[in-house]
């Protein structure tokens, strides 16, 4: 469904993830157009025992890729008449490479007689993309809902909170999510009746939150699958057959 918070997550990790390979790939060298970031060798402090060095990621260049290769589109597609959705995905958008930008961190190699560390090269380098995606994960939980009518800027849709700022990293929907839980052929919402879930756990993939508070039905499964194979000289593999029992929990 349009403008949910789901898509304002996946646009953000989407934008994110053009930004953080196309800077990666840059700095590997891999690219004619684009390598380290420049800016920095000639910066650092000398008398303060440190100097910029190394290769920093050119984030900068990674982030312009991808508003390139992902704003047009969506102006081409979303138009004027619906100029309030389509400043809330371009700022979903920018919302992803912003964290890419903010999770920055400074690496320091150490130079010096035996590991003295008299002198420091220290670069900047972008942070995994598991990190920039546990922290847009972070902002989709905290998501705001947005007026769908724009006016001169985006503003939230409780007017108690209007004079609170947006930042440039919160994540932006107009639409309330429909119910994940209940099929919903019209949406294309399979639900999660049927669905194989873990007793154990209490992640996402637990029974408890996957079958929505229904319950979860449990059967016993027999596998049976090769086992303890080896090669025999010459020339064919031989197994054995192991069978296995478990229980297979699956949603009401």
């Amino acid at each position: 469904l349009p403008g949910t918070k789901e898509v304002a997550f996946v646009s953000a990790v989407t934008a994110a993830g053009v930004a953080h390979a196309v800077t990666r790939w840059c700095s590997a060298g891999n690219a004619t157009e684009c390598s380290c970031d420049g800016s920095l060798r000639h910066g650092g402090s000398a008398g303060q025992g440190w100097h910029w060095g190394g290769c920093s990621d050119d984030v900068r260049y990674g982030m312009a890729f991808s508003r390139m290769f992902l704003d047009p589109p969506l102006r081409n597609a979303t138009g004027r008449s619906g100029s309030g959705l389509l400043a809330m995905n371009l700022h979903n958008n920018e919302a992803g490479r912003q964290a890419v930008a903010k999770l920055m961190s400074v690496d320091c190699r150490c130079h010096g007689v035996s590991g003295s560390c008299a002198v420091k090269t220290c670069w900047k380098t972008m942070s995994s993309f598991e990190k920039i995606g546990r922290f847009l994960k972070d902002k989709y939980e905290n998501s705001i809902q947005v007026s769908d009518r724009l006016k001169k800027k985006l503003r939230r849709k409780e007017k108690s909170q209007r004079k609170i700022p947006i930042g440039k990293e919160d994540l932006l929907y107009v639409n309330k999510s429909p119910n994940y839980c209940v099929e919903d052929q019209k949406l294309g919402i399979p639900g999660t009746q049927g669905r194989e879930c873990n007793r154990t756990s209490q992640g996402p993939e637990g029974c408890n939150l996957l079958c929505c508070g229904r319950g979860y039905n449990t059967r016993v499964v027999r596998r049976a699958e090769r086992c303890e194979c080896r090669f025999v000289w010459c020339c064919f593999v031989r197994c054995r057959r192991c069978e296995s029992v478990t229980d297979l929990h699956t949603c009401k």
